[in-house]
C-alpha cells in the first residue's frame, strides 16, 4: 500500500499547467485529517463533483475504491485484480463500483483532470490506459513539461483535442474542488493510504483477487 502522503504529499498543492509553464497554489502539506481541522476543504463547495461510477445503482454490494494514477500499487491492484472484478462482479450487477481519486501529487491531479474532462463514458478507458503506461508517462519522464506532454498523448488516444486539454488544465478552480472533495473523502473514510477500499462501509487496505472474492462473496451470501 503506497503511504506517501502520511509522511507529507497529502495533495499538498494544486497544480496546474498554465501558459507551457506551470502554476502553482501550494496549501502545505497536510493529512486529510490537518486538512478537515483547519478548514482548508470545507471552504470549497464541492457539490459539482461527479462520482465515477460502475455497474449498477441498485447493486446489493458497494464498493469505493481510492486509488491515486500515480501510485504503483493501484497500477497492480488495477492490472491483476480490477479486470476479474468487472466482468465477474460489476458487469453483472452484484457490485457497484465508485472511483475516488487521491492526489499524492500535481501529476496524479493532471492526469484526473484530464480524464474527468473526457467525460464519465471515458474515464475508465482513460483510467486504465494511464495505469497500463503508468511506468512510460510518469517515470519514463525526465521533467514535468514532459510528464504533461505523455498526459496529452494518451488523452488524444481517447479523441480529445488540444484546446479542451488546456482548458481543462488551466481550470484552476476545478483543480481547487477536485483537491478539497479528495481531503474530506479521504478524512470522511480514513484513508491512510492506496489502494483503499471500502466494502459496504467498512475499510479494507490493498489486497489479491482470492481474498477479495471471499470478502465479496460473504457480503452477496449475507
Amino acid at each position: 500500500m503506497d503511504r506517501r502522503f502520511l509522511i507529507g504529499g497529502a495533495a499538498a498543492a494544486v497544480a496546474v499547467v498554465a501558459g507551457g509553464g506551470y502554476w502553482y497554489a501550494q496549501q502545505g502539506a497536510e493529512t486529510p485529517a490537518s486538512a478537515a481541522e483547519t478548514g482548508a476543504a470545507g471552504e470549497v463547495d464541492t457539490s459539482s463533483v461527479v462520482e465515477m461510477t460502475l455497474g449498477a445503482d441498485d447493486a446489493p454490494v458497494t464498493l469505493v475504491e481510492y486509488a491515486s494514477f500515480t501510485c504503483p500499487h493501484c497500477a497492480d491492484f488495477h492490472e491483476r485484480v480490477f479486470g476479474k472484478l468487472k466482468a465477474e462482479y460489476i458487469d453483472t450487477g452484484k457490485v457497484k463500483f465508485v472511483y475516488r481519486d487521491v492526489y499524492f501529487d500535481r501529476y496524479g491531479l493532471w492526469a484526473a483532470m484530464l480524464a474527468r474532462c473526457a467525460g464519465p463514458d471515458k474515464f475508465f478507458g482513460l483510467a486504465s490506459m494511464y495505469y497500463e503506461q503508468q511506468n512510460t508517462w510518469l517515470r519514463g519522464a525526465n521533467s514535468e513539461a514532459q510528464i504533461a506532454d505523455n498526459l496529452r498523448k494518451i488523452n488524444r488516444v481517447a479523441g480529445m483535442d488540444d484546446a479542451t486539454m488546456e482548458a481543462c488544465l488551466n481550470d484552476v478552480e476545478t483543480a481547487k474542488t477536485l483537491t478539497a472533495w479528495y481531503q474530506k473523502n479521504a478524512t470522511a473514510d480514513d484513508v491512510t493510504g492506496t489502494p483503499t477500499l471500502i466494502i459496504d462501509g467498512e475499510k479494507h487496505s490493498n489486497m489479491n483477487w482470492t481474498d477479495l472474492k471471499k470478502i465479496l462473496d460473504a457480503k452477496l451470501a449475507g
